[in-house]
């Protein structure tokens, strides 16, 4: 599809919510007592393939577009799937799933499509292998044969918040005790979510100490705006001419706050405003004007806390003054793509002067950059920051695959039009 171009950015714009907080909110809610009532829901690809798999396993779900009740069956209230448990294009489902089926007392097989083929599971598979699961495969599909688990002490050989929940849902279930230790601080929803409806969870920094847990009780959920999702109306304030757009209601985290400070350093005209709590999650409005930006280097344990934003401020990165460096982020080849090779084939297209590194990239900003016809790899992210580069830059833009976006944010486009000012 062409790439349809806004002549200014100005607005407000309201984003789908959280999608991390959406999967674990129906999750928990199906292994709790009582019913869950969500708001705020991210009705998109990847939620809606969590919400068919516990649907499979017995759960009732109802679904009104953005509200969700579930129906919790408790924690040994899961039944045998007739089939296949099939996670779609979802990571989030597919690895929280192996800590949550591992301690079930029935065997079922997990798959997804054929990225999720090509990512690695045996991250979280052996971890709960040493809790004494049994599963077959290091890949998807995956047969998970649902067993006794024992508490173990386990440091982390990356720093996933996947990797954490699975661990720690497989922990509920276990016969003893489990400490977890992080390499460095991921995003935190699990912990929160868990321990406000009464799971045993201690976390003091980096530690987090799982007891077995016997239930859970259900409990109300506002979810808010997703600020994966809010990076791209961020950038395109800072990026585009005579901008100034408001993000509702958006989730500020600090896990994942990153690419707030990462604005900031880079000079960006940012503010935060209407400060809460929502559920135990902060929230703000987030406003951005147009900026002259600068660049930066970035790494270390700042990378957990934006590792999903990297495409996007990549884009801000190149239209900035002077050199950008990331690294430490060797992650980013394990995502729906390998996102340090997409960003930079598709930048080289246009003009852009990028170098790939091992663990991230360098861009230098202020290249002249022209048209291209840009690839996604099927990957929701990188079909939202090209489609943001394109808004700033001169020419005429094309993208492979547009529907891609529907895995966070169906409504993308049409809010993107709502901010021609």
């Amino acid at each position: 599809m062409n790439i349809e171009k806004i002549t200014a950015a100005r607005g407000t714009v309201t984003v789908p919510g959280d999608k991390s907080i959406s999967h674990r909110a129906v999750m928990f809610g199906a292994i709790a007592d009582g019913v869950s009532k969500i708001t705020g829901f991210l009705n998109g690809a990847d939620c809606m393939s969590t919400i068919d798999c516990f649907r499979k396993m017995g759960v009732k779900i109802d679904v009104n577009d953005s509200s969700v009740t579930v129906h919790g069956a408790g924690m040994r209230g899961l039944s045998a799937p007739s089939g296949t448990l099939y996670t779609g294009n979802s990571g989030t489902t597919t690895r929280l799933l192996c800590g949550l089926l591992a301690a079930q007392s029935f065997d079922c097989s997990v798959n997804g499509d054929a990225s999720i083929a090509k990512r690695p599971m045996r991250r979280v598979c052996n971890p709960l292998r040493l809790m004494g699961a049994k599963i077959d495969g290091d890949y998807c599909p995956l047969t998970i044969h649902g067993t006794q688990l024992h508490g173990i002490e386990y440091h982390m050989e990356v720093a996933s918040a996947q990797v954490k929940t699975a661990l720690i849902l497989a922990a509920m279930y276990a016969d003893g005790e489990t400490i977890i230790y992080e390499t460095e601080k991921s995003r935190d929803h699990t912990e929160l979510m868990l321990k406000a409806m009464g799971a045993d969870i201690d976390v003091d920094a980096l530690k987090i100490t799982v007891r077995p847990t016997s239930r859970i009780t259900a409990q109300n959920v506002t979810v808010p705006g997703d600020i994966s999702s809010a990076a791209f109306f961020m950038a395109l304030g800072a990026v585009m001419k005579d901008s100034e757009i408001t993000i509702k209601n958006v989730g500020v985290n600090p896990t994942r706050t990153g690419i707030i400070d990462v604005m900031r350093s880079m000079g960006a005209d940012i503010t935060l405003s209407n400060e809460r709590v929502v559920t135990g999650e902060k929230a703000a409005d987030i406003t951005v004007r147009t900026s002259q930006l600068h660049g930066v280097t970035i790494g270390g344990d700042i990378i957990p806390r934006l590792i999903d934003e990297i495409p996007i401020i990549a884009v801000m990165a190149a239209f900035a003054d002077g050199t950008t460096v990331i690294r430490d982020a060797r992650e980013l080849k394990v995502k729906e793509t390998n996102r340090i090779r997409a960003v930079t084939d598709e930048f080289t297209k246009c003009g852009i002067d990028i170098t790939e590194t091992d663990d991230g990239m360098i861009i230098r900003g202020g290249s002249c950059i022209h048209s291209a016809d840009f690839k996604t790899y099927g990957d929701h992210r990188m079909a939202m920051s090209l489609c943001v580069l394109a808004q700033a830059a001169d020419g005429v833009f094309t993208l492979d695959d547009a529907e891609c976006v529907n895995v966070s944010y169906p409504g993308f486009f049409g809010d993107l039009r709502s901010l021609n000012g």
